[in-house]
This record gives C-alpha cells, sequence and structure tokens, in this order.
C-alpha cells in the first residue's frame, strides 16, 4: 500500500506574515507607548551586510527617544494602521488562506505595568482581526514580536526582571480573554532562540545594568519561557479549543568538514538552538542545556515552581527559515558561532539561499518533536526596481519555487506540515536594519528607507504567480 502523500494537504493553510512593529506605524497614537523598535535606528552609514540589532545601553535608549534628527523608520512603517483594510483585500485577493501578524504589546499596556490595559489599543486588534476573517482569512497572531514596552526596559531590566514574568502573564489573560473567539492560532513570542545580536531587540536588557550580560540573556529567557508556559496553562484551562505554539528562528548549521571535531561542534550548536523547543515542547530542561551553562560559566536561577510551570507545554511547533551556516571546531570555540556556508549562493546581505536545508530543518524538527509544524516565516529580501509601474521580480519567484518544492518533498517524507507563511507578503521595514529598501513581498510599498514616497501599492509579478501556487493548492509551480 502506498501511503507517501501526494501532495499539499487539502486544507494546507497557505498564508503571509508580517509584525506589528515593521508595518503599523502610528507609534504615538491612542495611547501607545514606547516600545523597544520605535528606537530601531536606520543607518546609511554602515555596510549593509554588517547591519544588525547590536547590544543596546542605557544611554541609547534615552539618546534614541529624545533625538529629533535620527531616523526611526519603525515608528511610520508603512501605515498599516490606517490602510489594514485595503492591504487585507489585497492579500486576500492573492488567495491567502491565513495572516499572521502580532499584537504591539505597548498598545495593550503602554508602560508593561500598568493596572489596566488601554482600550483603545484593544479596539484596533478587535477591528484588524475581525477584518482578517472577513477577508476569508485565518489569523495566526504573535503576542510578543520585539514590542516589549520601553518602560520595562528603563524602570526594570527587561525579561531579566522577574516581574515582568507577571506583566506578561497579564497581558496574555487579556488578550486571550479579549480575543479568543476571533483568533485560534496563537504564538506566544517570536524566534525566542534570538538572543545573541538581537538580545535588546528581543529580551530587552541592556547592557550596562547587568554584570554578566552572557549570564542575564539565559536567565532572561529563562523566565521568558516560564512566562509562556503560564499563559499557555492559562489558555489550555480557559479555552481549550486555542492552538498555543511556539517559535524558533530555524536554520541548521552544517558541519564545516567530516572531521569528528566539527560535527561535535555542530551538534553542540545545533542543541543550544534547539534548547528552547525542547523546553517549550518537552517540559523541562535538557541535560545538555545544564553541561553548556556549567562549561560557559552560565548562572542561571530557577523560581520555587518554574519546574512545575514549565510542563505546561505548547500544541505545534513553528519556525522561520532564512539561511543555513556552517560551524566548525575553531568558530564554536569563538563563542557558539556559525558562520556563512560560501558554497551557497546569497542574496545582497549575505544571507545564503538553501532550499534543501529546508526540508533537512522540517526532518528533524518532526522527528524531534512529533507535533503539527508551521513555517512561519520564509522569503528573501532584495533591492526591487521599478519600471514603467512595474516590478519584474523573477529572483523571488525563483526562491519560492524552490522552497516550496522541498516543503513538498518534507511532506512525503512524513513531516506534518500544516501551513506556510510568507514573509512578508507585503514590503514592511526592516528587522535587522530597519530599511525599507530590503524587500520582501508580492506587494511593493512605495516609501524609501527615509520614510518619504507615496505609499502606493503596487502588485509584483510574484504576485500573480503565488496567486496561481495558493490556488493550485502548490501544484503549478512553473
Amino acid at each position: 500500500m502506498n501511503r507517501v502523500p501526494t501532495g499539499f494537504p487539502n486544507d494546507f493553510m497557505w498564508g503571509g506574515a508580517i509584525a506589528a512593529n515593521q508595518a503599523e506605524g502610528a507609534w504615538d497614537l491612542d495611547g501607545k507607548g514606547w516600545c523597544i523598535a520605535d528606537i530601531n535606528e536606520f543607518r546609511d552609514d554602515i555596510e549593509i551586510t554588517k547591519k544588525y540589532n547590536d547590544e543596546v545601553t542605557s544611554q541609547y535608549v534615552e539618546e534614541a527617544m529624545a533625538s529629533t534628527t535620527r531616523i526611526f523608520p519603525k515608528r511610520h512603517g508603512i501605515d498599516f494602521y490606517h490602510t489594514y483594510k485595503e492591504d487585507l483585500k489585497l492579500l486576500a485577493e492573492m488567495g491567502l488562506k491565513t495572516f499572521r501578524t502580532s499584537i504591539n504589546w505597548s498598545r495593550i499596556f503602554p508602560n508593561g505595568d500598568d493596572a489596566e490595559p488601554n482600550e483603545a489599543g484593544l479596539r484596533f486588534y478587535d477591528d484588524l482581526f475581525a477584518e482578517i476573517r472577513k477577508n476569508g482569512m485565518e489569523p495566526m497572531i504573535t503576542i510578543s514580536h520585539y514590542e516589549m514596552p520601553l518602560h520595562l526596559t528603563q524602570a526594570y531590566t527587561g525579561w531579566y526582571s522577574r516581574e515582568v514574568i507577571d506583566f506578561f502573564e497579564r497581558y496574555c489573560k487579556v488578550v486571550f480573554d479579549r480575543y479568543h473567539d476571533l483568533v485560534k492560532y496563537w504564538i506566544i513570542v517570536n524566534q525566542i532562540n534570538l538572543i545573541g545580536h538581537e538580545s535588546f531587540n528581543h529580551l530587552g536588557v541592556a547592557e550596562d545594568k547587568v554584570t554578566d550580560l552572557a549570564s542575564a540573556k539565559y536567565q532572561a529567557v529563562h523566565n521568558e519561557m516560564v512566562a509562556c508556559a503560564r499563559a499557555t496553562r492559562y489558555a489550555h484551562t480557559h479555552y481549550p479549543d486555542l492552538q498555543i505554539g511556539m517559535m524558533l528562528c530555524g536554520g541548521p548549521a552544517y558541519a564545516a568538514s567530516c572531521k569528528p571535531e566539527d560535527v561535535l561542534a555542530t551538534l553542540k550548536h545545533n542543541q543550544m538552538e534547539y534548547f528552547y523547543s525542547d523546553v517549550l515542547l518537552r517540559g523541562r530542561y535538557p541535560g545538555y542545556a545544564f553541561r553548556f551553562f556549567q562549561d560557559h560559566k552560565i548562572t542561571v536561577e530557577f523560581g520555587e515552581h518554574d519546574e512545575e510551570d514549565l510542563k505546561n507545554t505548547c500544541d505545534f511547533f513553528s519556525f522561520s527559515y532564512y539561511y543555513t551556516r556552517i560551524v566548525s571546531k575553531e568558530s564554536y570555540e569563538n563563542g557558539n558561532e556559525a558562520v556563512r556556508n560560501v558554497e551557497l549562493p546569497a542574496n545582497p546581505w549575505g544571507w545564503t539561499i538553501d532550499p534543501t536545508g529546508l526540508r533537512i530543518l522540517l526532518n528533524e524538527f518532526y522527528d524531534r518533536y512529533q507535533k503539527p509544524i508551521y513555517i512561519t516565516e520564509n522569503g528573501v529580501g532584495y533591492y526591487d526596481q521599478v519600471e514603467a509601474g512595474q516590478i519584474h521580480d523573477d529572483y523571488r519567484v525563483d526562491f519560492y519555487r524552490k522552497h516550496i518544492q522541498q516543503m513538498k518533498e518534507a511532506i512525503q517524507d512524513g513531516v506534518d506540515l500544516r501551513g506556510y507563511y510568507a514573509w512578508g507578503p507585503i514590503d514592511i521595514v526592516s528587522c535587522s536594519s530597519s530599511e525599507m529598501s530590503k524587500r520582501y513581498g508580492f506587494i511593493y510599498v512605495d516609501f524609501d528607507d527615509y520614510g518619504k514616497g507615496t505609499g502606493r501599492r503596487i502588485k509584483k509579478d510574484s504576485y500573480a504567480w503565488m496567486q496561481k501556487v495558493i490556488a493550485s493548492n502548490g501544484e503549478d509551480l512553473d
């Protein structure tokens, strides 16, 4: 009997994903407080392949808040806060079955430690989620996607402070109570394993507020995972039909050579990328993590009930996929670093393109967890040129074609892949470099890196191609 699936399931969720902080704009309207993304600066004096979210000091936070001359593109995004109805219609016309975005935490609790939520912020998401459904798309909502209220990094020390566990748990209860009828699929924290080059962007820990930054990062993410587990328990107890997911930034590291020491270093590296999903899907700390902490002199303190709380595990696994890297004994010993694989092609920002790596990772994750999987981000940034009002982006079509082919192969391998979210289906401000010219979308948005432009939306060639792919449920990739 042939038990190999022949294609994508009939109910496969073809989707697109954005983040509130990269799209909404309206950063100071309707009671919203400052969030971390509001101080992400665009700098045109840095080489594009070196741009990333670096460590941040308290002084930088204060200077960014006070500056009237520096450029902070995420404050205006693509004005999705005001254009979401028109944008969702375009995405629905393309055929999307599902749409992922995030709630900006600082719209709901402007300071993070407020006694009561901001009703104007809650009403905005009432309307947004209803509009997603009105357009025939299933919402998948991220609760924390680099939008921590900035006050929590100033009055506290971000996720390093255990008080934030309670603040976040209260925030999750509010959004579950408010939106459980509109939203069935939830991701609590975006790319929870990014605590290296996005540690402030993610964890809100200013490097000058702690004495041991490495330990502080792992303590912070421990507190965050405890909060995730508590939120999961609340959702499962009060709204058992909700599906709660966790999310990694995926991208397997390959061994730099077949030398056993390189293979072992790669194993150790990958384990500490999977550490977060091992905790949130298996409900306990793995032994290799304690060995890593010991070897690297990292201290993580558990609260009295943390181990019991962590037993409340998520329902599905999700991950983003952009590139793969390689690890050698030397790179591992140099801070558990993975480096670019020069054997692979790359986009202008140095992000390698490896469709086969997606199949490898899907198999690895399904073998490891045996949980439903959603690819919640996959895409490629390029410079797009407008020619006579059109954007011819065959390079983007080629990228998606090859990755979708590998997804189909993984399904035939037996992977329970339920959905796929292109990042981002409409151009938004880049997460890592805060620039607009690094474009991912099937829909062009006429803003430049300085926020200038008409805001006009233009369908790229890839829009019609993806429309055809979705209509054929992934069968027509020509």
